[in-house]
């Protein structure tokens, strides 16, 4: 989770790096560090505790002059936050500097037999104990950089992308990844290196993707040289990202949320656009046409994912069962990679992640497809490691999502998951042609839909400020709505700090609803569906306990003004579509409750964007 950044050619390193470090701190904001090879061959290491800004200013009036480095954004593993713990690390001579994003699981071992040949610790990181063991194979067996790394990595055990310099070089960086993201930028006679392509694309739009056990030799003026473990030459892949720059800043927003929030219109069309086709309505998505029999003879589909794109698999699940009839089952991807699952050879596994490198999920695509299972993406960053890894998939095209609490990748999950379903029931024949159609112009609507949505903004602002003193909150739905409550009650949770839990409207006369007091605000979304005269039962049951309501209607709605003690309006669309509208005044209200707490809402504590370590 934490954020590298490389660069060697004609300019000054440490100004791309820190540019770089800034576009990744999402990825991590205790402690950030740079290393650079001045010209002389001098190696020198800066880094603090805190964000890239207070690096800024620990560099001030210091010489960090070269055309070579690395620099770190950090997220804690192993370690507290703290200057010693803070990349880049030197090895014991001071001859090698590494940044590491990842787990080195057996790096007490390692740490245990480098002690007993006289090397010493100043950190308590796992990242600092490769760092020594590279320079121990280095001097040990007098061979180069690029064949210590390549014989370190072989005795690792974990996860890792990592990137090396030595003193006296200042023309070549040792990259290498296993299990965490890794893109080199290929300028005009330099290269640029990053966790996060999106956070370099100022420079260049070309880029290679290392895959998993491969290294790189990245040298000025020289070809780029990439070979696996076991010293087998690697094809070089230029591929070109599509980015703006504009598309990374916050576009005179206040936090990157909220720019997010209100992007959701514009997002949904590049998710929609060319695959829901107006007029006809006829739905194309390749990667399902293009496996048609697989779909179609599925015996089961397993959604794996984690966080929102779990609660997104949850809408899935209920669409695809909906609609095509095939049996789903949505798991934890965390929990499916270590719980030895049945998996037959016509399963399909549909693999949901919004920056296509959650390590839990990329693991699990790879127990799927050892199964023999047909493995599917659907992913938002084009060239990660999922849809590299998965059989075939669908990009959500929703932009690039700097926010830690995810909510445009949420909206345009679902809506990938809608045409697929709709997809695949015409295809199986499970739906009729009227339902087919209204759900087809339902989600060419969506963005004019989520437009007005957006309009709820002010109302929910003002409502917020009566509940920044909560100290828990319950979110109630039913049917579609269930998972929507589940993903407010997450929104809440990660940048409000207050807890939050999202339940099955009619589960809570199965005990939650003891917790029901003045002091216990509930959020029912109830929208017109099959389960609305229940839900409102429901709301009717708490307001009987005295409990304070907000409720989620859609416009017109009278019955539930009667019982709640706020109403937040929004537009109503077809039922299965109705998690897409619902959601935005639930991001807003977390939104809103975070900031009037003073929260830090884009870098909630704790928290980082990607979750590349288990």
């Amino acid at each position: 989770m934490c954020g590298i950044v490389g660069y060697v050619g004609g300019r000054e390193a440490a100004n791309v790096i820190i540019s770089g470090l800034h576009r990744l701190e999402y990825r991590g904001y205790d402690s950030a560090g740079l290393a650079v090879i001045h010209p002389d061959g001098v190696l020198d290491v800066f880094k603090c505790k805190g964000k890239v800004d207070d690096l800024e200013r620990f560099l001030q009036g210091k010489n960090a002059g070269g055309t070579i480095g690395i620099g770190h954004t950090r997220w804690a593993t192993h370690g507290e936050p703290s200057d010693a713990n803070a990349h880049p690390h030197l090895s014991r001579s001071g001859d090698l500097a590494l940044i590491h994003n990842g787990i080195i699981e057996n790096y007490r071992v390692l740490r245990d037999a480098l002690r007993t040949q006289g090397f010493t610790f100043r950190s308590s990181t796992d990242s600092e104990v490769l760092v020594n063991l590279i320079e121990y194979v280095r001097d040990e067996h007098r061979c180069s950089l690029e064949e210590a790394v390549r014989e370190a990595l072989s005795q690792v055990v974990g996860a890792y992308a990592i990137a090396v310099i030595e003193r006296g070089d200042t023309s070549r960086i040792i990259a290498a990844r296993k299990s965490s993201p890794m893109a080199i930028g290929v300028g005009d006679g330099e290269y640029f290196l990053s966790s996060d392509a999106a956070s370099i694309i100022g420079f260049t739009q070309d880029f290679v993707y290392l895959n998993d056990g491969e290294i790189a030799v990245i040298e000025r003026g020289k070809p780029l040289h990439i070979m696996t473990l076991d010293g087998a030459e690697s094809p070089v892949a230029i591929q070109k990202l599509r980015l703006s720059i504009s598309q990374l800043e916050k576009g005179g927003f206040d936090h990157f949320m909220l720019k997010e929030i209100h992007e959701q219109p514009e997002t949904l069309e590049d998710c929609i656009r060319g695959r829901v086709i107006p007029g006809t309505r006829e739905v194309i998505l390749s990667g399902v046409l293009d496996n048609k029999e697989r779909f179609l003879a599925a015996r089961r589909i397993i959604f794996v994912a984690c966080g929102t794109s779990w609660h997104a698999s949850l809408i899935g699940e209920h669409l695809i069962e909906s609609m095509c009839r095939i049996p789903v089952e949505v798991e934890y991807a965390s929990e499916f990679r270590y719980r030895d699952p049945v998996i037959y050879p016509d399963d399909i596994v549909i693999a949901v992640s919004q920056s296509g490198e959650t390590a839990d999920t990329l693991a699990a695509v790879g127990m799927a497809r050892k199964a023999g299972a047909f493995v599917y993406g659907i992913c938002n960053v084009v060239g990660s490691s999922i849809p590299r890894a998965t059989h075939s998939g669908t990009y959500i095209h929703v932009g690039p999502e700097i926010g830690v609490a995810s909510t445009k990748a949420f909206t345009g999950q679902v809506t990938v998951m809608a045409m697929m379903a709709l997809l695949i029931g015409r295809l199986k024949g499970t739906i009729d042609e009227g339902y087919y159609h209204r759900v087809a112009q339902a989600i060419l609507e969506l963005p004019a839909t989520i437009r007005e949505a957006l309009k709820t903004a002010p109302e929910v602002a003002s409502l917020a400020r009566m509940f920044t003193y909560a100290h828990n909150f319950i979110y109630l739905g039913r049917g579609y709505n269930y998972p929507t409550a589940l993903e407010g009650a997450l929104k809440l949770k990660e940048i409000s700090y207050i807890h939050a839990e999202g339940l099955p409207a009619a589960e809570m006369k199965h005990g939650p609803i003891a917790l029901i007091d003045a002091e216990m605000p509930t959020v029912a979304i109830a929208t017109p569906d099959s389960t609305y005269e229940k839900t409102l039962s429901n709301i009717e049951e708490i307001k009987a306990r005295g409990g304070k309501i907000i409720a989620v209607v859609c416009k017109g709605d009278d019955l539930v003004r009667r019982s709640a003690d706020y109403c937040i309006e929004v537009p109503s669309t077809v039922e299965c579509l109705m998690p897409v509208v619902s959601i935005v005044p639930l991001q807003f209200l977390s939104y809103y409750i975070a900031t009037y707490k003073g929260r830090n809402v884009d870098q909630p504590r704790n928290l980082a964007k990607s979750v590349t370590v288990e």
